[in-house]
């Protein structure tokens, strides 16, 4: 059921693209204007599938008002809160063979979070509001190996 967001964005295009095929000027505008709208859901939809893995690390990612938790279980990560507002800087490190995001906030401090948290589907949502990002670079480091990679920074 991962994909499910996806297949339903899916199946809204081919709705739309046979109400674009009935016939009529009117009809195909509307089923295509309909098309695009549900091709770009379909592409954000799996894009996000991509950040949502298998709960395979502890701690839980919480966002709340503009605010990124991670309550951690010790270790590398002990959590904490970050506000979106005060992120400067994304990185993917690898840690011991575990993907993890790296938050920096405006004073230097960092927030490590596991990839494979319970909840860390929710950081694709709060990372696609943040200015110039690139989702689709996010996606594609997801699936990288490279130990360390920087994929976003506020330009002030």
């Amino acid at each position: 059921m991962q994909h499910r967001e996806t297949l339903a964005a899916g199946l809204c295009l081919g709705l739309a693209l046979w109400i674009a095929s009935r016939g009529g000027w009117l009809l195909a505008v509307l089923g295509l204007g309909l098309a695009v709208l549900c091709g770009a859901w379909a592409l954000l939809a799996w894009r996000r599938t991509r950040f949502a893995r298998p709960v395979a690390a502890p701690g839980v990612v919480d966002l709340d008002e503009g605010r990124i938790g991670y309550y951690g279980s010790g270790g590398a990560t002990l959590g904490g809160y970050m506000a979106l507002a005060d992120l400067i800087e994304i990185r993917l490190l690898h840690l011991n063979g575990a993907p993890c995001w790296r938050l920096k906030s405006r004073d230097g401090q960092a927030l490590l979070i596991p990839v494979a948290a319970a909840g860390a589907e929710k950081l694709f949502d709060a990372f696609a509001t943040l200015p110039g990002i690139e989702l689709g670079r996010l996606s594609a480091a997801l699936s990288s190996r490279i130990a360390a990679q920087s994929l976003w920074q506020r330009r002030d």
